[in-house]
């Protein structure tokens, strides 16, 4: 049983960070959620951002079911989204509950700005 659940959490998480069209041979498979970084974050967005993710395991998760998805900004200013997804699978009727971290500037340099190539680096 744990195997199933460590596999449906990964699944999720491969799917939510997976953009429409990055895979070849799947241009559909992913989740919009990278379209939705740079848009204002109000209550629009936070829909669209739930509506992305019910879209996505609708069409490529199909062994679970979406009970709730909260999309918590707490954090949105220093770069960070959480999302709280709480869902049954199917096979053995239980709930399950994951938060996925969505890292908006994730990949950046978030200390300062770089050095200049010819200058000597910082100490």
């Amino acid at each position: 049983m744990v195997e199933r659940e460590d596999d449906i959490r990964e699944s999720l998480r491969i799917l939510f960070t997976t953009r429409k069209g990055e895979r070849v041979m799947h241009p559909d498979y992913g989740c919009a959620l990278h379209e939705l970084v740079f848009e204002p974050m109000n209550g629009q967005t936070e829909a669209a951002i739930e509506h992305a993710i019910r879209q996505a395991i609708l069409f490529f998760e199909p062994r679970i079911d979406v009970m709730n998805i909260w999309v918590k900004t707490e954090d949105w200013l220093n770069g960070i989204l959480a999302i709280d997804l709480e869902y049954r699978i199917r096979a053995t009727n239980s709930r399950q509950n994951v938060v996925f971290p969505f890292y908006i500037r994730e990949g950046t340099l978030l200390s300062g700005t770089p050095s200049d190539p010819g200058s000597p680096p910082a100490a």
